[in-house]
């Protein structure tokens, strides 16, 4: 029975040394589990900030640049958050075994910048001893505190305005006297700016239709229907018209813009159609111009080329766009008011060399890295030694501009020319570098000479990356609203875009901006509406912050 018993007790002993073991393996793992996704975090952020620091110094060269800084992003998102399960999962296994020694962990949070000092703080103070916690004694005073900052958020809070007019009567006369109705940003004034900036700006801005709005809406206690948001959108097109007529006066009277256009669905009988979003921008910044930046929108049912003449119907100047001959009408030399001078892209240019020398690319399409076309290649570091010169006069005024573009960048310009027609003709047209050459240098046409206007104008640009940047967002747009539900509808998404990037164009809140233009419309003079355009409340804000 004894042996039995110590048989037992061995067998107990064993299972409980092997439960430790497991245990103690257990807490091994997940702490080497979190140190491993700590680490991952950590090489991602820093991937993510050297990729941040080279759009920084160099700017955005190509849009691979810019969707690699969004796919960074979006990795650190989830790294970041599976490492704080991790390292929270090695604490609990820490937290559980009280009698073993844990290798210490110590992870690398993420930095958080300070809460900002326009948000107003709450004091939550915690109730203070009124006796000595050692000795008893109630000969305490105080000696300091100390504050954590717990950043909350209120949920979204509805209210009704009342306007009250009062009625007064006369007992002389028994007349009426009653104060006048003030005016409203819609008639009977239901809603009130900052309902309808908030609604046009989820729609337009941060592209959310309507009817998920209303369903928004609903879960807080209101019912506003499609109809009714749709209706607020109407109106505010309305109220806002002056001001889109002033931007649209502002970008029209610059004599150099950027021109590009972009797909959009529109609903059609059967299906949809493609139509086309137009933009116009002016962007005399990297001239050092004083004028400030505004972008106006477009919208056709196609892309005919009626669409741009109708566009700049009166508009002279030089046009930046790429090689799209719907532009052609506008360079004509009887047109009237007179020809537009053509400036083409050196982005979409390099591009099409890019592309047949991308040794990333063809390991991603599986396709052998070495894979790639030498003149291609070669082609790309020459381009890319104009686009160095120009980064570095970047901002400078025109003149200066000129002048390095004369010293420095028209040498290797005529030496590319002269290289491309060397390797072109020994080149098939059906070669695909033959192709990538002939968009800059086509057998018929005087393509180079739009290529190589910014050489003659400090003004020009060498890509035409203002436009290609007003329109980013509608493409995130068209996964969200899928299609333009009318021409009208299209129209007044133009419409929208044009205020909403001119304002991101002079960092200025879209949104806020929008409510503070619909509160202040109604009690402007017609002389005074210049007010209200997005730099000019810029230039009021700084006022108010410096006073």
């Amino acid at each position: 029975m004894s042996d039995a018993a110590s048989e037992i007790a061995r067998l107990r002993a064993e299972l409980a040394a092997q439960t430790a073991r497991a245990q103690a393996a257990e807490r091994d793992l997940a702490q080497a589990r979190a140190l491993a996704s700590c680490t991952e975090a950590m090489i991602q952020e820093l991937k993510l900030e050297i990729a941040k620091l080279r759009r920084d110094k160099y700017g955005i060269s190509s849009e691979r640049r810019a969707r690699l800084i969004d796919q960074l992003e979006l990795q650190l998102e989830e790294l970041e958050a599976a490492a704080t399960e991790d390292a929270l999962a090695a604490e609990q296994a820490a937290a559980q075994d009280k009698t073993s020694t844990v290798r210490a962990f110590t992870r690398r949070k993420p930095l958080r910048k300070p809460f900002p000092d326009h948000l107003p703080r709450e004091r939550v103070v915690v109730e203070a001893p009124t006796t000595c916690t050692c000795c008893g004694s109630d000969r305490i005073v105080k000696m300091g505190e100390d504050v954590t900052e717990t950043l909350e958020v209120i949920p979204r809070q509805w209210k009704v305005i009342q306007t009250v007019r009062e009625k007064f009567t006369c007992r002389a006369c028994e007349k009426i006297s009653q104060p006048p109705a003030p005016f409203h940003t819609i008639p009977r004034g239901w809603a009130g700016p900052q309902l309808i900036a908030m609604v046009a700006f989820d729609k337009y801005g941060q592209h959310q239709p309507l009817n998920r709005q209303s369903e928004r809406i609903a879960r807080e206690g209101i019912d506003l229907s499609l109809s009714t948001l749709a209706d607020l959108i109407g109106h505010a097109c309305v109220a806002l018209a002056p001001i889109h007529e002033l931007i649209e006066r502002h970008v029209l009277t610059a004599a150099r813009l950027h021109g590009d256009d972009t797909t959009v669905p529109l609903l059609a009988r059967g299906g949809t159609r493609t139509a086309r979003l137009w933009t116009y921008v002016r962007d005399d910044q990297p001239w050092g111009g004083s004028a400030p930046p505004a972008a106006l929108f477009k919208f056709s049912r196609d892309r005919q080329m009626i669409h741009p003449n109708k566009h700049l119907a009166g508009w002279q100047g030089v046009l930046q766009a790429d090689a799209y001959s719907g532009y052609n009408d506008l360079y004509l030399a009887d047109r009237s008011p007179g020809p537009a001078r053509s400036a083409l892209c050196w982005s979409h240019a390099r591009r099409k060399f890019f592309e047949l020398a991308d040794i990333v690319g063809n390991v991603r399409k599986n396709k052998p890295a070495h894979d790639i076309s030498p003149v291609a290649l070669e082609a790309v570091k020459r381009i890319d030694a104009i686009f160095d010169i120009e980064r570095e006069i970047n901002g400078m005024g025109a003149d200066t501009r000129l002048a390095v573009r004369q010293e420095q960048s028209r040498p290797l310009v005529e030496e590319l020319h002269t290289w491309l027609l060397g390797e072109r003709a020994r080149m098939s047209k059906h070669n695909s570098v033959a192709k990538a050459i002939d968009y800059l240098m086509p057998p018929k046409g005087d393509r180079w000479d739009a290529f190589t206007a910014f050489l003659d104008d400090g003004r020009i640009c060498l890509t035409n990356n203002a436009a290609e940047r007003a329109l980013r967002g509608i493409a995130l747009g068209r996964k969200s609203w899928l299609f333009a539900g009318s021409e009208r509808g299209g129209d007044r998404a133009a419409f929208m875009y044009t205020l909403i990037v001119t304002c991101k164009m002079n960092d200025i809140n879209p949104q806020a901006w929008m409510a503070d233009v619909l509160a202040r419309m109604p009690d402007i003079t017609v002389s005074r509406l210049t007010e209200l355009l997005p730099w000019n409340c810029k230039v009021m804000q700084e006022a108010v912050k410096a006073a």
